[in-house]
């Protein structure tokens, strides 16, 4: 990864000094294919992480997987999640499972502690250790299996590069990013999972046809409209609370997807109106912005410089709009606030 593919996006401010700054690139594109602003290089090729998991639950949708399993929409908002390991992401992710009879010992994602600190700590004190179903990563897992039995798959293969699971859901986020599959670059995520390096434009006309699919053949399309009711109205189930994708998209009301992934990248979906296209915006921090600080704030200030939200819209989100720095006493020292102005076509 270049570092000149990338420009300074955040200041963050101890005084009037301007103390660290993070550094990023964005395409924001429509659905027609037109990339209509950037930051930095919108050709920069880097990893989607957990940023592609709506592309990654589209083959399981479309092939009619929400209607052979009976599944609800929100648990095909817990199948695109990065969830934080709540007691309902718990449930929810187990009562799915019943549904497509498997079981949390066929999920190969691992497990972690749950992002969500207050959870964590209750399952201490219950001495209750972390199993997969509390692993981000469950609900994505939960539907690769099940698109495993659709296909009358080995369980035990679901991960594996050449299965014919992950091979159709290479093509499809191929044809959605308007590359050859064979042009993209594969690796291993956190979980295990295969997952894709394209370029930031490339990723940005996926999240713009998945806001508006109306030019899709008629599967595919319902499909998106699927995985977007599922993830919009049911915004808790995508992240959870305090974290941006669950924030913002409650804030948007129905009309905007969000999806995060590790390593600073954000996937932004945002439906069109008023005559304007449907709009994709990639994201990428190429710090890896590790504490979550600079990639919501940049996505709230290229929404509001492409004005699609209002500044008072974009200072509702407050935590992901220019905000003071506390220290341990709750006095202000500082800020964190947006640095770059988009450039336009």
């Amino acid at each position: 990864m270049d570092q000149s593919s990338f420009v300074p996006v955040i200041e963050v401010t101890r005084g009037e000094i301007v103390e660290s700054l993070h550094f990023g690139a964005a395409a924001v594109v429509d659905s027609g294919g037109r990339l209509v602003a950037s930051l930095g290089d919108p050709g920069v090729v880097t990893f989607l992480r957990s940023t592609s998991k709506p592309f990654q639950a589209l083959p399981f949708v479309e092939m009619g997987g929400m209607e052979r399993f009976g599944l609800t929409e929100r648990e095909i908002g817990l199948m695109c999640s990065s969830h934080s390991g709540t007691d309902e992401h718990f449930r929810v992710v187990g009562e799915m499972q019943k549904k497509i009879g498997i079981g949390e010992a066929n999920l190969m994602c691992g497990s972690h502690p749950p992002f969500h600190s207050p959870t964590y700590r209750a399952m201490i004190l219950r001495g209750e250790s972390p199993t997969p179903n509390r692993h981000n990563c469950s609900g994505k897992h939960t539907g690769m299996l099940a698109q495993s039995l659709m296909r009358g798959q080995p369980l035990e293969s679901y991960l594996e590069h050449d299965s014919t699971v992950q091979q159709a859901i290479i093509k499809t986020f191929a044809d959605r990013c308007g590359v050859r599959a064979e042009e993209g670059e594969l690796g291993m995520d956190g979980c295990s999972a295969p997952v894709f390096a394209v370029p930031l434009r490339a990723a940005a006309l996926a999240f713009a046809r998945l806001a508006d699919p109306s030019a899709l053949p008629p599967a595919r399309a319902e499909a998106c409209r699927k995985i977007w009711r599922g993830m919009t109205g049911n915004p808790d189930m995508v992240a959870g609370p305090e974290r941006f994708d669950t924030i913002f998209m409650t804030a948007m009301q129905g009309r905007a997807v969000s999806k995060a992934g590790a390593e600073g990248y954000q996937g932004i979906a945002v439906h069109p109106e008023s005559g304007r296209p449907g709009l994709g915006i990639a994201i990428k921090v190429s710090d890896g912005d590790l504490d979550w600080r600079a990639s919501g704030v940049i996505a709230v200030e290229i929404l509001r410089q492409l004005e699609v939200i209002s500044d008072d819209e974009a200072a509702g989100i407050d935590k992901y709009s220019p905000h003071p720095i506390y220290n341990w006493r709750k006095l202000t020292v500082g800020e964190i606030r947006p640095c770059f102005k988009l450039k336009k076509y």
